[in-house]
């Protein structure tokens, strides 16, 4: 039995995390912590979550576990990192703090020097589909954005193969609220979200943005430039991420598809939609699954990608991960 901690558990991520490893038959949760909630219970939090008492982070009882789970923001969940790892402990990341090999990368970006950057090197980068063979054993999983993990499956096939590109990558994403996070915020208030759609930090402002970069440049050599555009949904969870790649040369739909199919045949959790047929939050809202949708017009392949920000985005991903780590297959839990 993988004995599991919970570091921020009282966040919407925390809380999935809760509900899957509840339900995994070769997992128990041996804690949860909170920095703000300590002394009560999380039903006191959520009313239909089990009455698991939330302790400290610096009270938890490490001794008591094989994994933890860090639900945490960003540098100090490396901080915590750091105290799990010396006692000998597992670490599935869920915040930033792993995802970017380059300490000075981090620290533009978050604007925050790394308190780990020893251990960049050592993290691996934990989409599931594409890094399974380097989790058995893996001490440090640094689990994916929300963004990145719709954009990043939609877009592995074609930038591992040899179809031609030409011009910009473009991927307009939009994202439930829930993705703002738990914590109180004007721009996530109920009023001023719902009846509205809005875009926000365009250009080259959103954090995920590098960690999409990253794997692009790791996929292929000269690739074109990610222009990415994430929006606010009046939706409680769930990505749709439309992507826009224009190819350099004319291309056939069917040998397109015959290219997703041969990456993602067999994958339990990501699935290639039937021609016609687009991807939707219906497809995937509350599960762990990417839907991927393709359509080409002219030399312009349009993907479509859906995942629960949540579960596929977050927690369901974190536990895949555990899975693979420990051996386990990875639908376990789901």
């Amino acid at each position: 039995m993988i004995r599991a901690g919970i570091y921020g558990a009282t966040g919407y991520t925390g809380l999935e995390l809760v509900k899957i490893l509840q339900r995994h038959p070769a997992a128990d949760i041996a804690f949860v912590a909170s920095r703000s909630q300590a002394g009560k219970t999380l039903r006191d939090l959520f009313p239909a979550a089990p009455a698991l008492p939330l302790v400290a982070g610096p009270d938890a009882p490490l001794d008591s576990v094989d994994v933890v789970f860090l639900c945490l923001p960003h540098a100090a969940a490396a901080e915590t990192a750091l105290v799990a790892l010396a006692a000998g402990k597992c670490v599935v990341d869920l915040s930033a703090d792993f995802r970017l090999r380059d300490a000075a990368s981090y620290a533009h970006w978050y604007n925050h020097t790394h308190p780990a950057p020893e251990l960049l090197a050592e993290a691996v980068y934990g989409l599931t589909e594409v890094c399974r063979a380097e989790l058995p054993g893996a001490r440090l999983v640094a689990n994916p954005g929300c963004y990145p993990t719709s954009v990043l499956l939609a877009l592995r096939p074609l930038l591992c193969s040899a179809v031609p590109l030409a011009g910009p990558i473009i991927a307009d994403s939009a994202s439930g609220v829930s993705g703002a996070g738990r914590t109180p915020a004007l721009t996530s208030h109920f009023v001023e979200v719902a009846d509205n759609f809005s875009a926000y930090k365009i250009g080259r402002a959103h954090r995920h943005l590098p960690e999409m970069e990253q794997a692009i440049g790791d996929w292929r050599a000269g690739a074109p430039p990610l222009l990415f555009s994430p929006h606010l949904l009046p939706v409680p969870r769930g990505i749709l991420s439309t992507i826009y790649v224009t190819l350099a040369a004319d291309a056939n739909e069917a040998d397109l598809r015959a290219l997703y199919a041969a990456a993602y045949d067999g994958e339990p959790f990501v699935e290639v939609l039937p021609p016609g047929e687009t991807a939707s939050l219906a497809h995937v809202t509350t599960t762990n699954r990417c839907a991927i949708g393709l359509t080409l017009v002219g030399r312009t392949l349009i993907l479509t990608s859906a995942i629960d920000n949540l579960i596929k985005g977050a927690a369901g991903q974190a536990v895949q991960n555990m899975n693979a780590m420990y051996g386990l297959d990875e639908t376990t839990g789901f």
